[in-house]
């Protein structure tokens, strides 16, 4: 046996990768205790309790984090419109650091020195965890199997994986012939890895997992209406829930990307974001209606740096926090309602109203003046096109000389 090397908190999923991590930190001479975030994954907590102690957990902690994973970090990168290259909704990268924050606190509570996970040397989850538990306790020490030569040498791939399980009765509930990896929580499930890794290869994965909705924005999201049965939600958590399953049976939110991972290498990934799309799209149409055009505009420059930080891990970085608050800044004009319908992997607006608009019907209407001159306009375009005079003047001057 090793010699004791004192308490570790392990963020433990009850897959084969932390299952076996769990039984080799105990070689190792760690005192293991179990940490299972719910953040929304279809799973049985009770039987992965009864694994983890079975596999030698000293304690379990089961910790029901939906709530604040929508309020605390979903609803932010909603009020940012946040996309990280365009087209990904950042569901796992948002989960992360809310994992990690009550990973720290359960660390702390225990006295625990250390803390551990099960992310792969190559992807974005280490990061994201360790750069999270690094901001919220500076002395905590985090192990990393996937980085210990000891380990990745040991365990090269899954097979190995597969032999140290049956070797010592670890039940796991995925074999040797899975497809892919997959990540599931509110806000999304992604699959990768296996089979996904040639980009050629054509998922023929099941739609997505969320028929006409209204939501309803406030800052955040505050209540959805289906326009069909009139049935509400009001509660972020049951509102989000909701969107999920409705938009799901139509396949919003599905995408198959390539994407560039923080450590510098591309991977391919299938997202379904079914609540987030919906919300995406109500709140950029109610923004739309809302916010001023330059504030937009910088708004938009903020979001798009707010994206790449919540990706690459910096959800607790001084910058991070800054963003957050100049976002939720632009946002108190953010007020109104949208009506939408989904159908077949798509989301359609359909139409919005708001006490806080910009929009208004009787300047902008071709039948009506309203307090605007139309021949004010004239000067508008002489002064506009005066820069364009020039540089055209002096671009035809320069190729006079040219040819000359």
């Amino acid at each position: 046996m090793a010699q004791p090397k004192g308490t570790v908190v392990l963020a433990y999923s009850g897959g084969l990768d932390t299952s076996c991590i769990l039984v080799w930190l105990k070689e190792q001479g760690y005192d293991v205790i179990a940490y299972l975030a719910n953040i929304g994954q279809k799973e049985d907590f009770e039987a992965a309790r009864k694994k983890a102690v079975a596999l030698g957990a000293k304690k379990v902690y089961i910790e029901d984090i939906s709530r604040e994973f929508v309020e605390e970090f979903i609803w932010p990168a909603v009020q940012a419109n946040a996309l990280y290259e365009d087209r990904y909704l950042l569901g796992t990268a948002l989960a992360r650091p809310c994992i990690a924050r009550k990973l720290v606190e359960i660390a702390q509570r225990e006295g625990a020195q250390y803390v551990a996970h099960g992310a792969t040397g190559k992807g974005n989850d280490q990061v994201r965890f360790e750069l999270t538990c690094y901001a919220l306790c500076p002395n905590i020490k985090v192990v990393a199997p996937w980085r210990l030569p000891e380990f990745y040498q040991r365990f090269p791939g899954r097979c190995e994986l597969m032999d140290y399980a049956k070797k010592h009765g670890i039940p796991v509930p995925v074999t040797p012939q899975t497809p892919w990896s997959m990540d599931e929580n509110l806000m999304h499930i992604s699959y990768e890895a296996g089979i996904l890794e040639n980009p050629k290869v054509i998922d023929h994965g099941r739609p997505a997992s969320v028929a006409a909705t209204g939501p309803r924005a406030a800052r955040v999201p505050v209540k959805v209406t289906n326009a069909g049965d009139g049935a509400t939600r009001c509660s972020a958590l049951e509102l989000f829930v909701y969107l999920n399953d409705i938009a799901g049976k139509h396949g919003v939110g599905r995408i198959d990307i390539v994407e560039n991972r923080f450590v510098g290498m591309k991977s391919r990934g299938i997202y379904e974001t079914p609540a987030g799309t919906i919300l995406y799209h109500a709140h950029l149409d109610i923004e739309a209606f809302t916010m001023d055009r330059e504030v937009r505009k910088i708004k938009q420059g903020l979001a798009l740096k707010f994206s790449e930080l919540v990706y690459n891990g910096f959800w607790h970085s001084p910058e991070c926090e800054f963003l957050r608050h100049c976002i939720g800044r632009s946002q108190e004009g953010v007020v109104g309602t949208v009506r939408l319908s989904v159908f077949k992997g798509q989301v359609y607006i359909l139409g919005r109203e708001s006490l806080r608009s910009l929009y208004n019907e009787e300047l902008v209407s071709m039948n009506v003046q309203g307090d605007y001159e139309p021949a004010d306009a004239t000067g508008f375009i002489n002064i506009n096109s005066l820069r364009l005079k020039e540089y055209h003047r002096l671009q035809s001057k320069v190729t006079m000389k040219q040819d000359e």
